[in-house]
């Protein structure tokens, strides 16, 4: 399991938008990370200027969204529709998409809820729960529970 440091995460995003920039050819995990920071311009000029950015702290006492993070979630979510884990997981997203109209909305819904299991999982220190994520997923949708 690949597993990279903050740094490294960062490192790969900010590598990719430079080789998109350059013209050069991505791999397919970097067109996939294009993709999602394509459908982000709030974040290019960040990734011109890893120099600045790379160890920046983001908090939440600062009040500012950490784009670090997410991106990565979009990029978990990626994962997540490719594979269709946890199962279910396509289903919602293309509810989602109907409900809101865009995918890329109905991706911000599911971040939401992937964050929600996330902190859950945190707080009760217990691994994530895909059933959490999908009721999430559900609601968003208009589907109930």
């Amino acid at each position: 399991m690949f597993s990279p440091s903050r740094d490294q995460a960062r490192q790969f995003l900010f590598d990719s938008w430079a080789k998109y920039r350059q013209a050069q050819p991505l791999t397919d995990l970097e067109k996939i990370a294009l993709a999602v920071i394509l459908r982000h311009p709030e974040y290019h000029a960040m990734l011109d200027a890893p120099e600045r950015y790379l160890a920046r702290d983001y908090t939440p006492e600062s009040g500012e969204t950490n784009p670090f993070l997410h991106l990565s979630m979009h990029l978990a979510i990626e994962e997540q529709l490719s594979i269709n884990q946890p199962h279910g997981v396509v289903e919602l997203y293309r509810a989602l998409c109907q409900h809101h109209g865009d995918e890329h909305r109905a991706q911000h819904e599911m971040l939401d809820c992937l964050g929600e299991m996330i902190w859950q999982a945190q707080r009760s220190g217990t691994g994530p729960d895909g059933q959490l994520y999908l009721s999430c997923m559900r609601r968003k949708a208009g589907l109930g529970e």
